[in-house]
C-alpha cells in the first residue's frame, strides 16, 4: 500500500484555503477494496460541515462517498476504494475527482488527483482463470494459425511477467503446440485448428514475475465448427481526430458490429495503452493524457460465447494540437516613415509570423485599415506591405499618418488571431522651388535709413513654407532685404537727380534645396531740397522814368543749379524799404525791392529765395539847359554787385540742459536784481563819460558819404533797414547813423542806428 499523505490544513472560519490548491494522490493497482486514499481535516465554526464527490473522471465505481468525521476539535474527511474497485494501471492509470466541502455559507470545490502506479509485487492470477475449472474460450476451427485467440494478461511485457503453458500438447490429440507471446497473448497452433472441431483443449498456464513468485491458472479452448456468422462491421476502417488536451477518461470513438453477444477488444500499440474500449459498449477512451500523434490501433468484435470468431476494424486516431497561442509576428508593432514621393509598390515592412503550437501550419494574412483613405493608400502582398497609391503633402492638412493593423489568423482549433498594428507616417519632400513676383516700390529721395519700402512675396508649392529665405546676390547697394521675412529696407541716401531707378535682384532659397529669383525694381521720387539761385542775386540800377509811363526796371535769370530740369519759377514782390520822407519832384529816389524767387514745379516742398533789387530813380531833365548832378547817378560800372552768404549755425541741446540752464538763468535773474539795486549810483557814474562818442562817429561817418560800399546787400540774419536819402545833393543821408563796428566774420566795417537800428556796409 502506497504512503497516504493526509493534508493538514486548518481553516479559521471556512474551507478558504481549499481553494485552487492542486491535490495528488499516488496509488498502487493493488490497493483493494476499502483501501484509504486521501485523508484531511479542517476547522470550521459555521455550522455542521460537509464533505461530498461530485464527480470522478473517467466515470468509475471504485470511489465510495467520502466520509466526515469529527477528531479532537477537527473535522476530518476520508476517500476510500469501493468494493467493486479493481484497479489496473495499464487500464486506467489516472482518475480525476472533484470535492465539495461546504461550510456554514462558504462552498469550496477543489479537484484531487488520483495516479494509479503498477505494482510488481501484485498476483496475476485471479477471477476464473486462477479457478480449478479454469477459464473456457470457443475459437472456431476457421481460425488462422498463429491467430490471438486470448490474453492471458495485458501488457505482460511491460509488467516483467512471464506466462508458460504446462501441460502436455502431445499429438495426435493436439495438432501442434499453443503459445503464449511475450504480450501475454494465447496464439493458435501453427498448423491451424480446422477439423479438431468439437475437441477442448486443456492448458494449464503458469506466471512468474518478481524474485521467484509465480501463481497457476487453467484454460480451455473447444473448437467450433464454423457456421456462417452475421458478425461484421460496417466500414472496415475508422479514422478520428481528437485535441491533445483530452483529459482522461473521455471518449475517443464509438464502434459497433452486427452480431449476437457482441464483446469488444483493443489491440493497442506495442508502444503503450492511451487507450481503452469498453467490453460491451465498444466505446473508445482516452487512458493516459496524449500527446501530438497518429495512433493506428485496431478493434476486435467477437461474439461472447464463440471468441474465436471475431472481425477487426482498422482505428486511426489523429491527436491534433490544440491551438493554445496565437501566432507571433516579427515586427509586433510597424512604426515607419516613407516620404511622399514614394512610388506605388514601395515596400514598408515585411512580417514574418509563426504559430507557436504548430511553426509548419499556414497563417492567413488581412490588411485592416482604419479609414477609406489609408486603406486606399497601403496594401499588403506576400506578407510585405506597400504603397498603394500616389501621397502628396503639398496641400495644408495632407501629411498624414496611415494608421492600419496587420490581422493573422491561424487555422487551430479553436482559431486565433494576432493584431500587429501598423502606424506609417509619410514625411513631406522638397520638390518645388520656391518663386517670387517682380515687385515695384516707390520711395522718397530724402527717405531716412530704415525706411521699409515693401515686402518680397515667394510662393512655394511645397508644404509647409517655413524655412524660405531671401538674399541680396548684388554687390553693395542703398537697401538690403531681410532673410527671413522678405521686407525690403533703405540703408542708405538716394539721389533722384544721379539715379531714379534702381534694380534688386533677390534670390529665394527653400532650405537650401531649391532657389528662385526675381528683380525688385525702386522708383526714386523727386523731392524739392535745393532752392532756386537767381544772378545776380543783388541789383542796383538808376532807371530815368517819365511821369505817367510804365517802364522796365530789371529782369531777373534765376534758376536752380542742381536741378536744371526745373524751369518754373514764381515770383512775387515780398517786401522793400520805400524813400523816407517827401522829397521835391526833381530830385533822385532810391528803392529797394526785395523779391521771392519760389519754383513752382509739383515736387513739395517748395523752396524759394529772395532777390535785391536797388532802383535809383532819378527824374527827366526840366530843359537841355539845366544843370546835371554828377553825384545822383551811379554809374553802371560801379553797381557791380557783391554776395556776401553768412550761415546760422544752429544747436539743439538735451532736454536736461535745457532743465540746467534754465535753472540757473533764474538763479543769476535773481542775483543780478539785487546786484542792480545796490550799484544804481555805480552805474549813473559810468554813463556819463560816454555822451561825446556819437558826435564824434557822426563828423567820421560824414567824411566817407561819398563811398559806394554803402550799395552792397545787407547780411541775411535779418531784415536790412536802408537809410534813404534826405538832401537834394547826396544819394544817401548818413546823420541817423551814430555807431561803427566791424563784423567780426568778414572783417568788413558797418554803421549802425542805436536807436532805429538800421545799419549800412562801409
Amino acid at each position: 500500500m502506497a504512503p497516504v499523505r493526509p493534508l493538514a490544513i486548518l481553516l479559521a472560519l471556512a474551507v478558504s484555503d481549499l481553494h485552487g490548491l492542486p491535490w495528488f494522490v499516488n496509488v498502487s493497482e493493488s490497493q483493494g477494496p476499502g483501501a484509504l486514499l486521501w485523508s484531511f481535516s479542517f476547522n470550521c465554526s459555521s455550522g455542521t460541515p460537509s464533505l461530498k464527490l461530485l464527480w470522478v473522471q473517467p466515470p468509475s465505481p471504485f470511489f465510495n462517498p467520502p466520509s466526515l468525521a469529527r477528531w479532537q476539535g477537527l473535522h476530518v474527511g476520508q476517500l476510500t476504494l469501493s468494493s467493486s474497485a479493481r484497479l489496473d494501471a495499464l487500464a486506467v492509470n489516472h482518475y480525476e475527482l472533484q470535492l465539495q466541502v461546504t461550510c456554514g455559507s462558504e462552498v469550496i470545490e477543489g479537484p484531487l488527483s488520483v495516479n494509479v502506479q503498477r505494482d510488481p509485487d501484485r498476483a496475476q492470477c485471479a477471477g476464473r482463470f486462477a479457478s480449478p475449472a479454469g477459464e473456457v474460450i470457443q475459437v472456431p476451427e476457421t481460425v488462422a494459425p498463429g491467430a490471438r485467440l486470448y490474453t492471458v494478461l495485458p501488457g505482460l511485457e511491460l509488467q516483467g511477467a512471464q506466462a508458460n503453458i504446462t501441460s502436455a500438447q502431445d499429438p495426435p490429440y493436439f495438432p501442434g503446440p499453443f503459445s503464449i507471446s511475450g504480450q501475454g497473448w494465447l496464439q493458435a497452433p501453427a498448423q491451424g485448428l480446422r477439423g479438431q472441431a468439437p475437441k477442448l483443449f486443456g492448458l494449464q498456464v503458469m506466471l512468474t514475475w518478481g524474485r521467484g513468485r509465480r501463481c497457476h491458472g487453467v484454460l480451455g479452448v473447444r473448437v467450433l465448427p464454423a457456421p456462417a456468422s452475421q458478425l461484421s462491421f460496417p466500414a472496415r476502417s475508422l479514422s478520428v481526430s481528437v485535441p491533445e488536451d483530452l483529459a482522461p477518461g473521455s471518449e475517443v470513438a464509438r464502434v459497433r458490429a452486427r452480431g449476437e453477444d457482441v464483446r469488444y477488444d483493443l489491440l493497442v500499440p506495442a508502444r503503450g495503452p492511451r487507450f481503452s474500449i469498453g467490453r460491451a459498449d465498444g466505446v473508445v477512451r482516452t487512458s493516459a493524457p496524449l500527446a501530438v500523434a497518429v495512433t493506428p490501433c485496431s478493434v476486435r468484435a467477437f461474439e461472447g460465447l464463440r471468441p474465436g470468431l471475431s472481425v477487426q476494424l482498422d482505428l486511426t486516431v489523429n491527436v491534433t494540437p490544440v491551438n493554445r497561442w496565437p501566432p507571433r509576428c516579427l515586427p509586433a508593432l510597424l512604426l515607419t516613415q516613407v516620404p511622399e514621393t514614394a512610388p506605388v509598390g514601395t515596400p514598408l515592412g515585411t512580417f514574418t509570423c509563426e504559430d507557436p503550437d504548430s511553426p509548419d501550419s499556414p497563417l492567413r494574412y488581412q490588411l485592416q485599415a482604419h479609414s477609406p483613405r489609408d486603406l486606399a493608400s497601403l496594401r499588403l502582398r506576400d506578407r510585405v506591405l506597400e504603397v498603394n497609391a500616389t501621397l502628396d503633402c503639398d496641400v495644408p492638412g495632407a501629411c498624414f499618418q496611415l494608421a492600419a493593423s496587420l490581422l493573422v489568423l491561424d487555422s487551430g482549433q479553436p482559431p486565433m488571431s494576432t493584431e500587429v498594428p501598423v502606424l506609417v507616417t509619410v514625411t513631406p519632400v522638397n520638390e518645388f522651388s520656391p518663386a517670387c513676383a517682380p515687385r515695384t516700390f516707390r520711395v522718397r529721395e530724402d527717405a531716412g535709413p530704415r525706411t521699409l519700402l515693401g515686402s518680397v512675396v515667394a510662393s512655394d508649392m511645397d508644404y509647409p513654407h517655413a524655412g524660405t529665405e531671401f538674399h541680396s546676390p548684388g554687390g553693395p547697394a542703398p537697401f538690403a532685404v531681410d532673410r527671413l521675412s522678405g521686407a525690403v529696407r533703405l540703408l542708405g541716401p538716394l539721389d533722384y537727380e544721379q539715379q531714379r531707378l534702381h534694380q534688386l535682384p533677390v534670390l529665394v532659397t527653400d532650405r537650401g534645396h531649391g532657389s528662385g529669383s526675381c528683380t525688385v525694381a525702386v522708383e526714386v521720387e523727386d523731392v524739392n531740397e535745393h532752392a532756386p539761385e537767381c544772378e545776380p542775386p543783388f541789383q542796383e540800377l538808376a532807371v530815368h522814368a517819365s511821369p505817367g509811363s510804365s517802364t522796365e526796371v530789371a529782369r531777373l535769370s534765376c534758376r536752380v543749379p542742381q536741378e536744371p530740369q526745373r524751369l518754373a519759377f514764381s515770383y512775387s514782390l515780398v517786401g522793400g524799404t520805400p524813400p523816407s520822407g517827401p522829397s521835391p519832384p526833381a530830385q533822385p529816389r532810391t528803392f529797394e525791392l526785395l523779391i521771392r524767387v519760389a519754383d513752382a514745379g509739383p515736387s513739395a516742398p517748395h523752396l524759394s529765395t529772395t532777390a535785391t533789387v536797388l532802383v535809383h530813380l532819378v527824374p527827366p531833365r526840366a530843359s537841355t539847359a539845366a544843370t546835371s548832378t554828377s553825384g545822383a547817378t551811379v554809374p553802371a560800372a560801379a553797381a557791380t554787385p557783391r554776395l556776401v552768404t553768412l550761415t546760422d549755425p544752429f544747436w539743439r541741446p538735451e532736454p536736461w540742459f535745457v532743465v540746467v540752464l534754465t535753472v540757473t538763468g533764474a538763479l543769476l535773474l535773481a542775483l543780478g536784481w539785487l546786484l542792480c539795486r545796490h550799484s544804481r549810483g555805480w552805474a549813473q557814474g559810468l554813463r556819463a563819460p560816454s555822451k561825446p562818442a556819437p558826435a564824434l562817429l557822426l563828423t567820421n561817418i560824414q567824411g566817407t558819404e561819398g563811398s559806394s560800399e554803402g550799395f552792397m546787400e545787407a547780411p541775411r540774419r535779418e531784415t536790412p533797414r536802408m537809410e534813404t536819402p534826405e538832401a537834394p545833393g547826396s544819394i544817401r543821408s548818413l546823420r541817423h547813423f551814430d555807431g561803427r563796428a566791424q563784423d567780426s566774420r568778414t572783417g568788413r566795417d558797418y554803421l549802425f542806428d542805436t536807436r532805429m537800428g538800421a545799419w549800412r556796409w562801409l
